[in-house]
């Protein structure tokens, strides 16, 4: 027997908000998070600008002592999973522990714990490391630290496959309760890596936009003048929840997870399949495991990353799936547009989004669309959003190292 899945809450953290209400109003708004990098001198990059999240207050979420323990990626979990919670109106007092899990992953993990402690280490000895550096730098430590804030003994697990890494987390969260090992899981991704070492490394492989005179049009996925990804931070966390018992509970239900999908390209370090083989595969894998036809899919959240080839491969992948004329009416945005590049978090970010266009029936616009790309053909939702009846819509991630995962979302109906 297989479960029915709903999504019932959301929490994030993005450059363009510090919770889901600011952050879906400004998706509304075409609203770019990108500004010149302030947690990094970037006088020496050939970059210069990020998607930081702005104004980040952890004692809302964290007391003092567990801040000083934990990595900036690990608290950004924290808080997206309590406003997950206090979305989904949950009360965990009221549940079986052990039928309530978590699984949130991160790409990169503690990077600003690694270098703040590397520096101490040069500096003043191994005496004055910190006890505390294993555990705030490693990746298992955002739903370990979730988990014990919440008190939830169920399934607990991590992904970490760079950039697809939050879809590949909600996906296996699914799975987890579609095959009844629990009831109510925390699912999504998060990041915070913009320090020297981590911007550093991504300018040297000449993967950042440097459209760094005009900062907030700096990402610009499909756009023939795209050069490179903005680096940004941030988390996405969902509540997924077995039907019967959100309905037990009259949760309210933004939407129903309906399939999950994940391919390899097995290509290359960095670089997708030119060809898509591997993505299209992917989405062939998510539509037939939700039992939906190419034709009922309504709107794609791309993962438009705003770098020449990976736009133009997604592109030729959708097309493989969706084929004439199909791909040509469906709506393909891209919400990196705004957000910037959130590495392991940009999955579960953009699946909330994806849900929220489901629910108020409107597509997220591609902003700073301004020359179309002949390689680049489809409705990408250009600068505006678009009001527009989406019963069926697919969330895509790829990452490094050849990773694809998709998620298919469908309107809830009964």
């Amino acid at each position: 027997m297989k479960y029915r899945v709903v999504l019932t809450g959301a929490g994030c953290l993005t450059p363009i908000g510090n919770n889901l209400e600011e952050t879906w109003n400004a998706v509304l708004k075409g609203k770019s998070g990108t500004a010149r990098v302030t947690q990094v001198d970037a006088n020496h990059f050939s970059s210069k600008v990020a998607a930081e999240v702005k104004n980040f207050d952890p004692t809302k979420y964290l007391s003092t002592k567990q801040i000083k323990k934990s990595d900036r990626f690990v608290q950004f979990a924290v808080a997206g999973a309590k406003m997950a919670i206090k979305d989904a109106e949950l009360d965990f007092k009221k549940e079986d522990p052990y039928l309530c899990g978590v699984l949130i992953g991160s790409g990169i993990g503690g990077l600003h714990t690694i270098e703040e402690q590397h520096k101490i280490l040069l500096e003043k000895g191994p005496g004055r490391v910190s006890p505390f550096l294993i555990p705030m730098l490693i990746v298992n430590m955002a739903p370990g630290q979730v988990a014990i804030e919440l008190g939830l003994k169920g399934p607990n697990n991590c992904v970490a496959t760079a950039c697809a890494t939050g879809s590949h987390a909600i996906g296996d969260a699914f799975k987890i309760i579609q095959r009844g090992e629990a009831q109510i899981m925390l699912a999504g991704g998060t990041e915070a890596c913009i320090t020297p070492l981590g911007f550093g490394g991504f300018d040297a492989m000449k993967a950042l936009s440097t459209h760094n005179d005009h900062p907030e049009k700096a990402s610009r996925p499909f756009d023939k003048t795209r050069n490179g990804f903005v680096m940004g931070e941030g988390c996405g966390v969902v509540v997924l929840e077995e039907l019967e018992h959100a309905l037990k509970r009259n949760a309210k239900i933004y939407c129903e997870i309906a399939g999950y999908g994940m391919t390899s390209d097995a290509t290359h370090m960095t670089a997708p399949d030119p060809e898509g083989k591997g993505a299209a595969r992917c989405m062939i894998n998510t539509l037939q495991d939700a039992q939906i036809k190419p034709e009922e899919v309504n709107y794609i959240n791309a993962h438009g990353t705003s770098t020449p080839l990976n736009d133009k491969v997604e592109t030729i992948a959708i097309k493989q799936v969706f084929t004439e004329p199909v791909a040509k009416r469906l709506m393909v945005s891209s919400t990196k547009s705004m957000t910037g590049h959130l590495l392991g978090a940009a999955g579960g970010v953009e699946a909330i989004f994806t849900a929220l266009a489901i629910k108020h029936e409107i597509a997220p616009p591609t902003i700073n669309y301004e020359h179309p790309d002949p390689v680049c053909d489809l409705d990408y939702v250009p600068n505006e959003p678009r009001r527009a009846k989406i019963k069926v819509a697919l969330s895509d991630s790829l990452g490094f190292g050849g990773h694809n995962a998709a998620l298919c979302l469908k309107r809830f109906e009964g």
